[in-house]
């Protein structure tokens, strides 16, 4: 493969065709055809989980990966850091990197990941911020070639809050030829410079990045429905107030699948609260593909590594 970013915070730092390589590696990982230097990729490597944020698919998914890979990892809560007791990003991200081999950090602010970057000697991988979530998308992008045999030239409808996830859907549509517009009440919104950047990205691409109060015009003829939950982790307290703006308007139902093309298959980055952003007959359905979607982050966390650490 191509060399790549020494980081993965955002796709925007990855070339359409180091994506389009990184989501055919995570299928060759899926089928077992992948040599043994990529299988052994981590071998005598240590890396380091440090996670601000509660997980189920991120933590495991990369554990998993890098065991079979061959390396072993140490996990720690920033509770757990010197970080809670005042130590800045920068003197953590000094030390860390002089005992393991790479970082998978999970955060709330995205500037705490740049900021490691920018004192780590050793890879730092975004396992999510408040602004990004690359991890998650490239095993979107691997579930959507699957399901339907290509990116280019597909239609994708986000319907939600323009969170971290709506952010680097929007990019990495964008970059691979996917059509994608994202059904929003006003106010959550995805990312400004994100979607300016991403208009530049589907230009380039022959696509586009279109935003829209209107669920239903955003699912019209699509080949894909995408939710995600309507209060992030961090938002709690606004529940209530997001719970007005998005319901019943944004939910997922299967009558937005009446509009969308006969084959449309439904995705959601988990985890999952039936009733609010998507109906339980949508994401327990026959269109549902959120099983394999999450299955596949393994897929894609081992790309990932074995890209920066093979």
């Amino acid at each position: 493969m191509k060399a790549m970013s020494r980081d993965f915070l955002t796709l925007q730092d990855y070339s359409p065709a180091e994506i389009l390589d990184l989501v055919k590696l995570s299928s060759k990982f899926k089928k077992g055809d992948v040599g043994s230097s990529a299988r052994r990729a981590l071998e005598g490597k240590h890396l380091s989980l440090l996670f601000q944020k509660p997980s189920t698919r991120t933590r495991v998914s990369f554990e998993v990966a890098i065991k079979r890979l061959g390396g072993t990892c140490t996990f720690l809560s920033t509770g757990e850091t010197q970080i809670s007791r005042g130590e800045t990003v920068a003197d953590t991200a000094r030390v860390l990197s002089r005992y393991v081999d790479a970082i998978v950090a999970r955060v709330y602010r995205h500037s705490f990941l740049v900021e490691m970057a920018k004192y780590s000697d050793v890879p730092v991988v975004n396992a999510l911020s408040d602004l990004y979530h690359p991890a998650q998308i490239l095993s979107d992008l691997l579930t959507i070639s699957e399901a339907k045999g290509r990116l280019k030239g597909l239609k994708l409808a986000y319907v939600g809050d323009g969170n971290n996830v709506c952010n680097s859907l929007l990019v990495g549509c964008s970059k691979t030829g996917i059509d994608i517009s994202v059904a929003c009440p006003k106010g959550y919104d995805p990312d400004r410079n994100v979607l300016k950047r991403s208009r530049f990205y589907a230009s380039a691409s022959q696509c586009s990045a279109t935003v829209t109060r209107d669920p239903v015009e955003a699912c019209r003829d699509v080949d894909v429905i995408y939710t995600d939950t309507f209060v992030s982790m961090g938002a709690e307290k606004e529940r209530a107030r997001r719970l007005r703006a998005f319901l019943p308007k944004y939910r997922v139902t299967p009558k937005l699948f009446d509009v969308a093309a006969g084959d449309a298959i439904f995705l959601h980055c988990l985890p999952a609260h039936r009733g609010e952003e998507v109906t339980s007959d949508v994401i327990d359905g026959p269109r549902s593909l959120v099983w394999t979607q999450a299955e596949n982050r393994l897929y894609g966390q081992e790309a990932i590594l074995a890209s920066l650490l093979g």
